[in-house]
């Protein structure tokens, strides 16, 4: 088949990597001259750990062993299943944390509740002042700035793969795919991974969708100095993944107020270079701001250095990003047909780095690629 495939962030950049894969030709469009949504501005992380039990588990797992493979045959998407480290400060965090580890799926997730020396022997970069930590050996991180730009390149040879940045898509209709440019796009299918883009050529085709975007601030710093062998998170994660149902943590424990008004956690991933990638926020109420506020990230360095036991190395960079997240507790994103050939997937949430391989996979084998 030929497959069109517009959005050249991760989802549809996976897309493309399992239309390939399996024998057919694909043409993929960009809008911009590179991708610059949410797909680049994340952690990359591969977050298995707080997925709810159920399909969304499933998908990250799988998602898992599929960045594995991928990683293995492309080094430049930087794959490396360096686990992650949830660190516990209180008691309320500790029972939510002993919980977790007592769960009937602990063993799959790769859950180890440990205390505070085993945690710093897992990673001696943590110095600071914990009670202990929530080990999850599954979860990963990939490098979300250059790990698109690899997959495309690995593509490529195959003589089977068009990328085309730059071009708006403006209709699209059973067979063809007409871009701003003016040039029509001959496809057997189309699927659109638009992202956060949710208004315009999608809205025309698809109507309201039950998908809501989500704002959010996050930072980089300089080089830490020394390998930070986990990922890491803040036992604020506790309140926000699905995992750990912990509403007891939420009625017992408040948050400080600036990590209550922006609904915050700290995680925070070593980039190759050596420097930190911290956040975040979530603001679900539109208009967004067009500005950052700085407080946020004041927390953020603060939390990040007590769990650390030193300073946290200077913030080089600052942004901000948004994401669509599909509304059904149930779905791990929206994807549906909506009109005769064209499938529409979008709205993975801040589930986007670590999900798409397989979420672009189960598109795959309904589209019968």
């Amino acid at each position: 088949m030929r497959i069109v495939i517009v959005g050249g962030g991760v989802l549809g950049t996976m897309h493309a990597w399992h239309a390939v894969r399996r024998g057919h030709e694909v043409v993929h469009l960009e809008r911009e001259a590179e991708a610059r949504g949410a797909s680049v501005r994340n952690f990359g992380l591969v977050w298995v750990s707080g997925r709810a039990t159920g399909p969304e588990l499933d998908t990250a797992l799988r998602a898992r062993r599929l960045w594995e493979e991928i990683g293995a045959e492309v080094p430049g998407v930087g794959f490396r299943g360096n686990g992650s480290m949830t660190l516990i400060r209180t008691a309320a965090e500790w029972a939510v944390a002993e919980a977790a580890a007592g769960a009937p799926d602990a063993a799959e997730r790769g859950w180890r509740l440990l205390d505070a020396p085993a945690v710093r022997q897992v990673n001696p970069a943590l110095r600071g002042d914990f009670l202990g930590g929530l080990h999850c050996a599954a979860d990963g991180a990939v490098e979300s700035r250059v790990a698109l730009p690899a997959l495309r390149a690995a593509l490529e040879p195959t003589g089977r793969y068009t990328w085309l940045p730059g071009r708006e898509v403006r209709a699209v209709a059973e067979g063809s795919v007409r871009d701003d440019t003016g040039a029509v796009h001959a496809a057997d299918q189309v699927v659109l991974a638009t992202g956060a883009a949710l208004g315009g050529l999608v809205r025309e085709l698809a109507g309201q969708l039950p998908v809501r975007r989500v704002w959010l601030q996050m930072a980089q710093t300089a080089p830490l100095g020394e390998p930070l062998s986990t990922s890491v998170a803040d036992g604020d994660s506790f309140r926000y993944y699905p995992a750990y149902r912990s509403e007891g943590l939420v009625q017992t424990q408040p948050q400080p107020p600036v990590a209550a008004e922006h609904k915050m956690q700290l995680l925070m991933v070593q980039r190759l270079d050596g420097g930190l990638t911290i956040g975040d926020t979530h603001a679900y109420a539109e208009p967004f701001p067009f500005d950052e506020v700085e407080a946020p990230y004041d927390h953020l360095t603060e939390v990040a250095s007590a769990l650390l036991g030193r300073p946290l190395p200077r913030i080089e960079r600052r942004w901000n990003g948004v994401y669509a997240q599909c509304l059904d507790p149930a779905a791990v994103a929206y994807s549906a047909a909506v009109t005769a050939g064209v499938w529409l997937v979008t709205g993975p949430g801040g589930r986007g780095m670590t999900c798409s391989p397989a979420i672009a996979e189960q598109t795959a084998e309904e589209l019968s690629w």
